[in-house]
């Protein structure tokens, strides 16, 4: 006879068992089937793509597909500069360091990318510099970097997507142009660059278009008529006395420049809070929010505001969990150089999860498939996403790594590299999607 103890015991064994060979077979089952989804794939066959899927139940990868090669991750980067940010930065970010002495308020930079950005909209800053009654003066020489990353693409310097790095980040470190009425008028913000727009009298055809000179804060513009709706940034070239200048312009008060190393005792102004700028960063994919918290990041770290500085610390410090060495040179993926693993890709977001600790909140701040960010034309409009993730995107580079949720209700975490294509872009996001609405559909 078997005792009741005894016999409670041996069911409760068995319901495990059960559990965990059914959820097994389950794996197994989704595996068999995305594998054979990749396999009769005639697009995927034309390029390189790796891809994992994770049960964050279970903790185990469920099927993977070159998950262990590297690929360029483009701003899929984007994550590693997510996950810096929540284990470095607190709740509201570094804005400013300073210190009064006598009738003077001297301040640094701290990389702070918030100072009047277009979306974020910070004034944290600007407010405290504009109720001083001191003399004020901004001491550059923190940042150590060149004013582009490494691998950066120089004929881009023009484009919305790659304004310069700095200490002192102004405005997004770009000049906007608006329309502003009939007969070629515009208006230029920050209002201190309006002398450096000149009209080009030998184009008169084409579509009206500001260009800025390559080493110069020159600006030209075809002699065309401006149409309503225009609206176009162009990065402005960078140094401490366009700094300098462009607060000036903004805080319509004088500003020094002086030559002095940050004292220990400097106090540090708190401006924007790290979730909003995190979000601002990465619903639209915003490369100037992106390399600047690295810098933000360098700034706990000591005087020195580097990229470089940063990365060897999050790598060496917070890293260690990841089962591919990751080679990563900056904070947006403007950059060929970085190369990540999707199963990298997917631990870090596990990881993510963890630390965040509240999934609605992490997934307000990610893009949602058909929704928002730039998730949000790549699937069907819906007001209820199955999908949240970042994207990343280069010339040949398409990715997405992120969350599935399946209409059992199951959540995954994945990562969709796709790299060395040179059909359509559009194209190769289609698969992409129709894999991942598969997974949502079957499982």
């Amino acid at each position: 006879m078997i005792g009741t103890k005894t016999k409670a015991t041996c069911i409760l064994l068995l319901g495990i068992y059960t559990i965990l060979v059914t959820g097994c077979s389950t794996d197994h089952i989704i595996a068999k089937k995305v594998s054979k989804e990749f396999k009769n794939s005639q697009v995927i066959k034309q390029y390189q793509v790796g891809f994992a899927l994770y049960n964050m139940e279970a903790k185990k990868m469920i099927y993977q597909k070159d998950a262990d090669k590297y690929f360029t991750p483009a701003s899929n980067t984007k994550l590693y500069t997510f996950f810096a940010s929540l284990k470095m930065l607190p709740e509201r970010l570094p804005a400013l360091k300073y210190i009064e002495k006598n009738d003077s308020l001297i301040f640094w930079g701290t990389g702070d990318p918030a100072f009047l950005q277009f979306a974020v909209k910070d004034q944290s800053a600007y407010n405290f510099l504009l109720s001083s009654n001191k003399k004020l003066f901004f001491a550059p020489g923190r940042y150590s970097g060149n004013f582009f990353g490494d691998g950066w693409a120089w004929d881009d310097y023009d484009y919305y997507y790659q304004p310069e790095i700095t200490e002192m980040p102004i405005m997004d470190n770009m000049v906007t142009s608006t329309y502003a009425g009939p007969n070629n008028k515009i208006n230029i913000s920050p209002k201190v660059f309006a002398p450096c727009f000149k009209i080009d009298s030998t184009k008169t055809t084409g579509n009206f278009q500001v260009t800025r000179d390559f080493l110069t804060n020159q600006f030209h513009y075809p002699a065309v008529a401006v149409k309503p709706g225009y609206n176009q940034q162009n990065p402005y070239k960078t140094s401490p006395q366009v700094t300098v200048e462009v607060l000036a312009d903004t805080l319509h008060k004088p500003i020094g420049l002086i030559d002095l190393r940050l004292p220990a005792n400097a106090k540090t102004l708190y401006g924007a809070k790290r979730d909003s700028v995190l979000k601002h960063m990465m619903l639209p994919s915003d490369n100037f929010i992106a390399e600047h918290l690295l810098l933000v990041c360098s700034n706990e770290l000591g005087d020195t505001l580097s990229t470089t500085k940063a990365i060897q610390h999050i790598v060496k410090n917070y890293l260690s969990f990841l089962p591919d060495k990751v080679k990563w040179v900056d904070g947006s993926g403007l950059s060929r150089q970085n190369l990540f693993t999707p199963r990298d890709m997917v631990y870090l977001l596990d990881s993510i999860y963890k630390q965040v600790n509240d999934r609605n909140r992490l997934f307000d701040m990610m893009p949602a498939g058909g929704k928002t960010g730039t998730l949000k034309n790549a699937y069907p409009k819906t007001d209820n996403p199955f999908v949240f993730g970042k994207t990343g995107s280069l010339g040949g580079v398409h990715n997405q790594s992120g969350f599935v949720i399946t209409k059992k209700g199951k959540t995954y975490i994945y990562s969709f590299m796709n790299n060395g294509f040179v059909k359509p872009t559009a194209e190769v996001r289609a698969e992409m999607v129709r894999i991942m609405t598969y997974i949502h559909n079957n499982f």
